[in-house]
């Protein structure tokens, strides 16, 4: 999985977290399992399986198991902190006129769209 698609992901993830924690808030009722479920095909499909020789030491399997992860994990961690400073800066310049879930949403259609040209919005182009 590409470093793009994986952001698309996140950001799938913290939208619908958003929404259910504001439907939390109006005490409606919420389907918590469905925003795990979410969050658990992203982190299944970005981890690779991995397979340990049975001869290998401790040692030798630890290894391989870092290995095989250790990319993944540092791509959905840079995914998150990507989002999170694309966030951070907005809320840190007080841009109260932009909405997390429109920038989350330009960031979306910017990541999607081969020509970076389009669907551009000029109020988000220098936070983007």
């Amino acid at each position: 999985m590409e470093q793009s698609e994986i952001i698309l992901r996140a950001i799938g993830v913290l939208t619908e977290t958003q929404e259910m924690v504001r439907r939390l808030n109006e005490d409606t009722e919420v389907d918590i399992d469905a925003g795990e479920a979410q969050l658990g095909r992203l982190v299944t499909e970005v981890f690779p399986s991995v397979e340990v020789p049975g001869d290998a030491t401790p040692a030798e399997a630890g290894q391989a198991v870092v290995d095989a992860l250790m990319p993944a994990a540092i791509s959905l961690v840079g995914a998150f902190a990507f989002l999170f400073s694309e966030l951070a800066d907005v809320h840190d310049t007080q841009r109260t006129e932009i909405k997390s879930t429109d920038l989350l949403r330009a960031l979306a259609l910017r990541l999607s769209n081969t020509d970076p040209d389009a669907g551009s919005d000029p109020d988000l182009d220098d936070d983007v």
